[in-house]
């Protein structure tokens, strides 16, 4: 009782506080307090449209994903649609390669046009060139049409030029004129090895023509025979027969 008596008036008040706060804390933990009620049906709402939400998409990628299969099946058939095709031409094309084609029909050669034989009006110097190179025949041309000519050939012909034969060009033409051949009467009456002498005259750059037709295309050109001449030509490339 000393002890307490000895103790300032002050700190009474103190340790009255003190125990106070001590026995309150105490009985605080011992009294359940009442649950808090909270709200949350605002986000309980916005989870459920959220839900709802990406279920739709769900649903919307299921419906993608089962029209893209159904393309892609049909893309499939279509597939296989196209290589029984491909497999049906493949045998197809290999039963036509072994089967043999026929020959093809030789085109009927035009009829020989008739040669008259005379004396030719040439020039001493065209007769002794044909007496010692011609086929032994002298060819007398009839009078030039330029009309049947230009209607068979589709341009302008103009008289005794050598190049309207197939094979000869305008180099050729010259070095025929050079050596005595100015006419289609005397390249008619020129033989084929005539011809090829004189494309020898011109060296390698001519002999390599081939002339085995080119009297006969001329003696055509002397008769006026424009149609078959043309006719002719056309089935025989270069002039080669």
């Amino acid at each position: 009782m000393e002890f307490f008596s000895s103790l300032p008036c002050w700190l009474w008040p103190l340790i009255a506080g003190v125990l106070c706060g001590i026995f309150g804390y105490i009985i605080g933990r011992m009294t359940k307090p009442e649950d808090i009620i909270v709200d949350h049906s605002e986000e309980l709402e916005a989870t459920k449209n959220k839900v709802t939400s990406l279920q739709e998409e769900l649903d919307a990628c299921n419906s993608k994903t089962s029209s893209l299969q159904t393309d892609l099946s049909d893309c499939k058939r279509n597939a296989d649609l196209l290589q029984v095709n491909l497999n049906n031409c493949n045998a197809k094309l290999k039963a036509a390669q072994a089967t043999p084609v026929a020959a093809p029909t030789p085109a009927p050669t035009p009829p020989k046009p008739e040669i008259t034989d005379t004396v030719s009006a040439v020039s001493s110097f065209a007769a002794g060139a044909a007496a010692t190179s011609n086929t032994g025949t002298e060819i007398t041309g009839v009078s030039f049409d330029a009309d049947a000519a230009k209607a068979a050939f589709g341009k302008k012909i103009k008289q005794d030029d050598l190049t309207v034969v197939e094979g000869i060009g305008p180099k050729i033409s010259e070095l025929f004129n050079t050596n005595g051949v100015t006419t289609w009467a005397q390249l008619a009456s020129t033989s084929v090895e005539r011809c090829q002498e004189i494309l020898n005259i011109g060296g390698k750059r001519y002999e390599i023509h081939k002339p085995g037709s080119w009297p006969k295309q001329a003696k055509m050109a002397a008769l006026g025979q424009w149609t078959t001449l043309k006719k002719w030509q056309d089935l025989h490339d270069y002039g080669r027969e």
